[in-house]
């Protein structure tokens, strides 16, 4: 049971933190263009 009282608290927190990493990331505009890099790769660079 103690270890519940101290694992439960961690949990929670990283999951928090988790979540707060995903909308910073969003909000950042991290996710704005997800076809477009994965498109850039077939593209050939003429140079």
């Amino acid at each position: 049971m103690t270890g519940l009282l101290l694992l439960v608290p961690i949990a929670l927190l990283l999951g928090l933190s988790g979540l707060a990493a995903f909308f910073w990331a969003l909000r950042d505009g991290q996710f704005e263009d997800p076809d477009g890099a994965a498109a850039r790769i077939l593209i050939e660079d003429e140079d």
